[in-house]
């Protein structure tokens, strides 16, 4: 199992999101610890995020990377989807 560890942007986001979000974002890093490259909401990115994948939760993204080596998922950030990939 992976261990999730969130960017300190990230971890402000979470903090700051609503109860209802921050639940919606917990199931995510629980798939997320279980199989980070296989979900129907997951997809690797490309460009210039290449290596990196995205989650999606509702309108909002959560952008990370696998460390399979130290078995861990880096959450680099939680952002609404219209801010996400510019």
């Amino acid at each position: 199992m992976y261990r999730v560890v969130l960017s300190d942007a990230a971890r402000r986001f979470y903090e700051k999101a609503d109860a209802s979000l921050q639940r919606r974002l917990d199931r995510c890093f629980q798939v997320l610890a279980k199989s980070p490259r296989s979900h129907p909401n997951i997809k690797p990115l490309k460009g210039e995020l290449k290596g990196y994948f995205r989650y999606r939760v509702g309108a909002y993204r959560v952008i990370y990377r696998v460390e399979d080596d130290r078995m861990v998922v880096l959450v680099v950030m939680i952002v609404h989807r219209g801010g996400a990939y510019s």
